[in-house]
């Protein structure tokens, strides 16, 4: 009788859990480092916001897509192979994003490092999950949750610091080094897989879906740029989203190998996971983890190093948080631990996030972002084992592939939608202002200021051009922030969904 894959000592349980956790601890590194980095991208690669935001836009796309063959190559690989793959993949997308002079290069490899990650964030999950005993599903995902989640808390100053001293290139350079000596080691320690199946893929199905996905993403992009559906290309964006979404829809009903079994989903409170995933991580907190970076070098106008710095006072409460939502988990259920979260980023993203602002205090504002990463903390770990205990153990790769793939898509929708609104309230706060002030007024002040400071007129009025739009961008960012918090409101619905079903069991034994 073959024995289970967590039948290990916990020597063997630790080196394996060590070198699965380094990669996906990798992964999310990089991401968060260059989220910091992005907005200091505009000069060197000269370009403006909406042209830099692709660098995190097309990475998050790749991955999303990438992820839809992961299950597919597990099962007829195995874990091991796809694992060491993704690492090999990553290592070598970091290493000539480094060595980019242009946009497009950057990107180019952004998207190789982007299906490189979905390889290897499935992988990691599957893989510490069958170090552990089912009874321990909130131990491993409290244990991997620490390492994905630390990366969020070390990134943003290790990417401020890198680029402060080093330049930004070796924001990615460094994972070359890291990537070689982890793929060595995963080839010497990890077990090897002895489950293999032979399926076949639809690769109908995931030419259409790329074509629908990718096309909705650049039209979120692109769509505040160039004026939304007076535009042509956003139009046929728009038509080829709908065409691509709908020939999926007619490959999957006529496929006798589906792309996405959707047999999960009848699973209600698997249902309300994904859901609450897509929204809540998603569309939500993936717009603050982008814009906080923006909030302290273009509103509080930091230096990298000083941007990462602050980050990291919300940061380091997501990875000491991960491991004791996971442990809560075990103890008092996932969908108890989902609902605190919930709660304290409501209440968060209501109520504190909002007021922050150029003449927010900097000490102030760290505090103020710090229930932000206690939420985002107590939020993952008991979403994943939520999704896992609602499928069926041979459906585990499917369950995980399907809460990354809903959390890519979401996060790219959220990147888009904080970059489409970052500029629509700038310009609307802009138009405020210029609607409160009288002419004449104003003229006679850039008179007074022209004699005091001397230079021409067009100088000083200049000056107090660049100082009206700060300030529209300084004010919109408080309208961006409330923004992004209606997203979590929406997948809040979904945690109240639910504790339906345990009602319903309540009445039951009651009856």
């Amino acid at each position: 009788m073959q024995k289970e894959s967590w039948d290990i000592t916990p020597k063997e349980r630790a080196i394996f859990s060590i070198i699965v956790m380094t990669g996906a601890f990798m992964a999310i590194l990089d991401t968060t480092v260059v989220d910091v980095i992005v907005p200091k991208l505009t000069g060197p690669l000269s370009s403006d916001m909406y042209g830099v935001q692709w660098i995190i836009t097309s990475y998050m796309i790749a991955a999303a897509i990438a992820l839809l063959i992961t299950e597919y190559l597990i099962k007829t690989y195995g874990a091991k192979k796809i694992f060491l793959l993704g690492v090999g993949l990553f290592t070598v997308a970091s290493l000539f994003c480094g060595m980019s002079d242009t946009l497009i290069t950057i990107i180019l490899f952004r998207v190789i490092q982007g299906a490189a990650e979905a390889l290897i964030m499935v992988t990691s999950h599957i893989m510490i999950f069958s170090y552990f005993p089912p009874k321990q599903q909130g131990l491993a995902m409290g244990i991997f949750g620490l390492g994905v989640s630390f990366a969020p808390a070390l990134g943003p100053t290790l990417g401020g610091y890198l680029t402060e001293y080093y330049g930004w290139r070796m924001v990615f350079f460094i994972n070359v080094p890291v990537g070689i000596l982890l793929t060595t080691a995963g080839l010497i320690y990890l077990p090897k897989d002895f489950k293999f199946e032979k399926l076949k893929f639809n690769f109908i199905s995931l030419l259409f879906i790329t074509i629908g996905t990718v096309s909705l993403l650049i039209m979120l992009s692109k769509g505040q740029q160039r004026g939304w559906f007076n535009d042509t290309l956003i139009g046929f964006l728009f038509f080829t989203t709908v065409i691509g979404y709908l020939l999926y829809i007619l490959s999957e009903i006529c496929s006798k190998h589906k792309l996405i079994d959707f047999s999960l989903f009848k699973s209600f409170d698997f249902t309300n996971g994904i859901l609450l995933y897509f929204f809540i991580m998603g569309f939500s907190m993936y717009q603050y983890f982008y814009l906080l970076p923006v909030y302290y070098e273009h509103i509080k106008m930091l230096p990298t190093l000083d941007a990462g710095i602050a980050v990291f006072a919300f940061a380091v409460f997501i990875g000491f948080f991960a491991p004791v939502a996971g442990a809560l988990s075990d103890k008092i259920g996932a969908k108890k631990v989902l609902l605190y979260s919930t709660i304290i980023y409501l209440l968060t993203s209501y109520f504190l996030m909002p007021s922050l602002n150029y003449y927010t205090p900097l000490v102030r504002a760290e505090l103020l972002t710090v229930p932000f990463g206690i939420a985002m903390g107590l939020f993952f770990a008991p979403a994943t084992v939520l999704l896992l205990q609602n499928a069926p153990r041979e459906k585990g790769e499917l369950a995980i592939v399907l809460m990354d793939y809903v959390r890519f898509v979401g996060g790219s929708f959220g990147t888009a939608l904080a970059t489409n609104n970052m500029e629509y309230f700038k310009n609307i706060n802009f138009l405020h202002m210029e609607e409160l002030q009288n002419p004449s007024y104003i003229y006679a002040y850039l008179k007074e200021l022209q004699n005091m400071l001397g230079g021409s007129f067009d100088q000083v009025k200049a000056a107090f051009g660049g100082y009206e739009r700060f300030m529209s961008y300084n004010y919109g960012f408080g309208d961006v922030f409330f923004n992004a918090a209606w997203w979590g409101a929406i997948g809040a619905i979904f945690v109240a969904l639910l504790f339906v079903t345990e009602i319903k069991k309540l009445r039951r034994v009651e009856s």
